[in-house]
């Protein structure tokens, strides 16, 4: 049988790319003939023709938001993602879509197409390199490929499709749950491992769709938001399949202990009064108690019925329920637990009718770093979800009215919009602008001047999201 070689591993891929953007930020900083860039680049050599002597070619391509090596997606861990996303950054700027590096290659070559990059001019950076790189035969560069409309459609259809059966799957499980009937936990795991395998190959778009709130089926909806958002935020810390898949199910039922509370409490449209609060604070233990109850008890099950317990209590040891002896909260727990708190503070519901805007949610959440929430996950999550998440109403530089519909992994602070107004204030029907792009020079073509809430303009972000 033949052994798997360690090109096949995708340590090394991630090794490759890794030691790729260190090469590239040490030529930043210091002169690309320093001896602290060469050593970086011997490095790099290295890995490649230990890469390339079993695949051939190094080949490394940027596709949307993600990288592949020789046709691999690779999905990255935290350890990495600095590195990362300087990376992608740095392609998205250049406009550099596919570098392809050949066995044999040397510190020569590495140097040459170093000083391309890093020498790039403003107009046409790509092909500048291009023309740099010519006479290297044993690295090519291609230009980044636009993503086609058509094939953008047609996912955002795919996962339209798959969160509104998540929705409609959750509402069925709930009402089980409610006339003491039996769930199958199993239907709920096929459920979730369909978003977790649209979260691996559309992450921005699924993201886009949390941002879409349901007043009159607030439950469900926050539910299967907080499962995605949880993944999402695994998948950044580097889980595995396995862990995601658990990870979303025991999301999904965090606030299962509510179908305890009696509905004239949830449903108040008025503030609560401090014995109501006390009823609604029960609800995490109410919810591990219907989980321990499931038959053919499980370690889902059990996790579950833990995150339920814990997904209200806080970093610092405080929130409820209040216990005798503080544990150390469970990894899920504290992912759960922002996104939870996002979602809840971005949606509207009954003693709330007016849903705070993602920014200033995203704001006071910062405030709660190191308190109520872990402040190394909630950094991942802001970088998740960007300055500007999905749903977020923006101001331009050219006075246009625009509606972020998803974040930009390679720029943070400038994600893609649909503008929905011109500069005069009047609706035009949706365009998408990515602001990331530039018009030619160093300057980018729109930029954010400031944001605006959504509800008090009464902007029906459903509208254009759906």
């Amino acid at each position: 049988m033949k052994s798997r070689s360690r090109a096949d591993s995708p340590k090394l891929k991630i090794a490759l790319i890794n030691q790729l953007a260190v090469v590239l930020r040490s030529a930043e900083v210091h002169h690309v003939k320093n001896i602290a860039v060469g050593k970086a680049i011997n490095t790099f050599v290295d890995q490649v023709n230990e890469f390339a002597a079993d695949e051939g070619d190094f080949v490394l391509e940027l596709r949307g938001d993600f990288f592949f090596v020789n046709e691999f997606r690779i999905r990255y861990s935290s350890e990495v993602m600095i590195n990362f996303d300087y990376l992608t950054r740095l392609f998205r700027n250049l406009e550099l879509g596919t570098i392809i590096i050949k066995f044999g290659a040397g510190a020569n070559d590495i140097l040459q197409l170093t000083e391309a990059v890093i020498k790039a001019p403003a107009a046409d950076p790509c092909e500048a390199i291009q023309q740099k790189m010519s006479h290297v035969s044993n690295i090519t560069v291609y230009r980044l490929k636009q993503v086609a409309e058509e094939d953008l459609l047609d996912a955002r259809k795919m996962v339209k499709r798959s969160y509104f059966k998540a929705v409609s799957f959750t509402q069925g499980l709930m009402h089980k749950v409610q006339q003491g009937e039996k769930i199958s936990i199993k239907k709920a795991k096929r459920m979730i491992v369909s978003l977790v395998d649209h979260i691996i190959d559309q992450e921005q778009l699924l993201l886009g769709m949390t941002s879409i709130k349901n007043y009159d089926e607030y439950t469900y909806h926050h539910s299967v938001n907080v499962s995605i958002l949880s993944v999402a935020l695994g998948q950044r810390l580097g889980l595995n399949m396995r862990q995601l898949t658990e990870l979303g199910m025991v999301a999904l039922f965090h606030d299962i202990g509510k179908l305890e509370i009696p509905s004239y409490i949830l449903n108040k449209p008025t503030r609560l009064t401090d014995e109501e609060w006390q009823v609604i604070r029960t609800h995490p233990m109410e919810g591990t108690r219907i989980l321990m109850k499931m038959r053919h008890l499980d370690f889902i099950s059990i996790r579950s019925a833990i995150v339920s317990f814990e997904h209200h209590r806080h970093f610092n040891d405080a929130g409820y329920p209040r216990v005798k002896k503080a544990l150390p909260l469970d990894l899920f727990s504290r992912i759960v637990s922002i996104s939870d708190q996002y979602d809840a503070m971005t949606s509207a519901r009954v003693y709330s009718r007016t849903p705070m805007s993602p920014d200033r949610a995203l704001n006071l959440m910062i405030k709660q770093s190191g308190k109520q929430l872990d402040p190394l996950l909630l950094q991942f999550f802001l970088n998740m979800i960007g300055i500007y998440p999905a749903g977020t109403l923006v101001v331009l530089d050219s006075r246009e009215l625009g509606l972020v519909y998803e974040s930009n992994p390679g720029f943070v602070d400038r994600p893609r919009i649909l503008i929905i107004a011109d500069s005069g204030g009047n609706p035009v029907d949706a365009v998408a602008f990515d602001l990331s792009e530039k018009n030619g020079a160093r300057d980018y073509k729109k930029s954010i001047v400031r944001t605006m809430d959504a509800a008090k303009w009464d902007i029906n972000i459903a509208q254009y999201l759906l």
